[in-house]
């Protein structure tokens, strides 16, 4: 196991940028496609429903994403103490830390997923779902939070292996697993040999069955010893102090992730007064916005784990060259993706839902407007990452709230029920926040003090002060959500 995260923390810590950067973002990217594809199989098989059952998942994303944002909290704090800890090469710590993150990570899905079943239908009502929309959400609501636990699983193995640098298996495994899920979904959906058909809730079933395999496969790997980490069951022991450290860096970036998905949520209470065709519209158009930053994503991820190897390791000039590369990077390619996207809108939007021409004139306007800050937004999310990474500033969860509360939802608020844009209104938020978002950001990152705080290589209490008002600052490099 050393040996394999010598080799990692080598390729991260010297040697060329662009070549660490690509041998690290290509499986991330493939394996956020592979993850989003999930969502986007069962968006491409519940339209075939129409509408109402495209609303009726689409009204259940963000309010699973709202407590996947927990867990992807606590997953960010075990892979920022697992990457810096693997660039000082203090090795021995990182079985101990994943193994406690992993129990903390458990206890907290069973307890919201207990709490999410119980609230589920309360809240569908409280943001005005339509009656004719509302058991079809409650339904998928529900089993979604069933399989809470599941989903947490994988997250956490996904965000320890990256720590350390092994980021091929999480990719193979999330292939095998969507391309069954594939195969379930018009299964369960249509109905199929013995299973009756199950309509919208069949797509969250069959959700359920793929992410059992992907965690249990992700949990074995953990304990096998083979890719940089090998638990044993004295590692859950319980530690409380470093149990209440990890909750403590992970509370920050949970809340992050979360702000994200309660202002998506608060746009889908905006899209309600739209009717129908507006919750739809922001619940398709969300998933093809999260497909299409999937690059994006990559990079910021593995530009996380490289600026956190390199921080750990003292090398912060290389550090601050990562995440400059990473963001012209993304600015770039996601620019270009954009003017694909804004000029076959209309066939994108069809594909996924072909027999609602309302619905694609609708989407498509959403992917014309959002479309003009793809650039913008994917080289903040890279910047953002590196910030979390080097743990040296508070500023991400700032960011995030500004982005969102300051800027997007007002401006949205203002422009979809106060002037004539209506239901555009609301998309216009997406460029007009994320342009100042990013000034702000760039100003931040050229002023240079998120690299100045050094965590790793002091000792005694001085280091155990320094590295917990450090990772409390980390923050997460996942899903852009809105």
């Amino acid at each position: 196991m050393r040996e394999r995260l010598e080799r990692s923390t080598r390729l991260m810590t010297e040697g060329s940028i662009v070549g660490a950067l690509f041998t690290i973002a290509w499986p991330i990217v493939f394996a956020n496609t592979l993850h989003t594809a999930y969502q986007l199989i069962d968006t491409f098989w519940v339209g075939r429903l129409g509408a109402g059952a495209v609303a009726a998942v689409s009204v259940c994303y963000p309010l699973i994403f709202l407590f996947l944002g927990v867990g992807f909290g606590l997953s960010i704090a075990g892979s920022v103490f697992v990457s810096q800890y693997a660039g000082a090469r203090q090795h021995e710590r990182v079985n101990h830390i994943a193994a406690q993150i992993l129990l903390v990570m458990v206890c907290v899905a069973l307890a919201l997923s207990v709490l999410g079943i119980a609230v589920a239908g309360p809240v569908l009502h409280l943001i005005g779902v339509e009656d004719a929309v509302f058991d079809n959400a409650l339904s998928y609501l529900r089993i979604s939070y069933l399989g809470l636990v599941l989903s947490y699983g994988f997250i956490i193995f996904q965000s320890l292996l990256r720590g350390v640098g092994e980021v091929r298996l999480p990719l193979y495994i999330i292939s095998s697993t969507v391309a069954l899920n594939a195969v379930l979904d018009p299964l369960f959906i249509f109905g199929g040999g013995p299973l009756p058909p199950a309509g919208v809730t069949g797509a969250a079933y069959a959700t359920i069955v793929t992410q059992a395999i992907a965690a249990s496969i992700g949990i074995g790997v953990l304990f096998g010893g083979r890719h940089g980490f090998h638990l044993k069951c004295r590692d859950f022991i319980p530690d409380p102090p470093l149990i209440r450290r990890a909750v403590m860096v992970g509370l920050p970036a949970s809340l992050e992730q979360s702000n994200r998905t309660l202002g998506t949520l608060m746009l889908t209470f905006l899209a309600t007064g739209f009717g129908t065709i507006g919750l739809a519209t922001l619940g398709l158009g969300m998933r093809i916005l999260s497909f299409m930053f999937i690059p994006a994503l990559g990079l910021a991820m593995a530009t996380a784990t490289i600026v956190g190897q390199n921080i750990g390791a003292g090398n912060t000039e290389r550090a601050r060259d990562v995440a400059r590369l990473s963001a012209w990077t993304a600015f770039w390619s996601l620019n270009l993706v954009a003017l694909l996207f804004f000029v076959f809108a209309p066939h994108i939007v069809r594909f996924f839902v072909p027999g609602d021409e309302r619905l694609v004139v609708s989407g498509s306007e959403f992917i014309h407007i959002v479309s003009l800050s793809f650039g913008i937004i994917a080289a903040q999310q890279v910047l953002l990452g590196a910030f979390r990474a080097a743990g040296g500033t508070t500023t991400a969860m700032l960011f995030s709230m500004v982005s969102m509360w300051v800027l997007q939802f007002p401006v949205s608020y203002v422009l979809c029920l106060h002037t004539s844009l209506g239901l555009t209104g609301i998309w216009w938020g997406f460029p007009l926040a994320n342009t100042v978002a990013m000034v702000l950001v760039l100003a931040w990152f050229r002023r240079g003090t998120w690299l100045q705080m050094k965590l790793i290589g002091r000792t005694g209490p001085e280091r155990e002060r320094l590295e917990l008002q450090v990772l409390e600052e980390a923050a997460g490099e996942d899903e852009y959500i809105g």
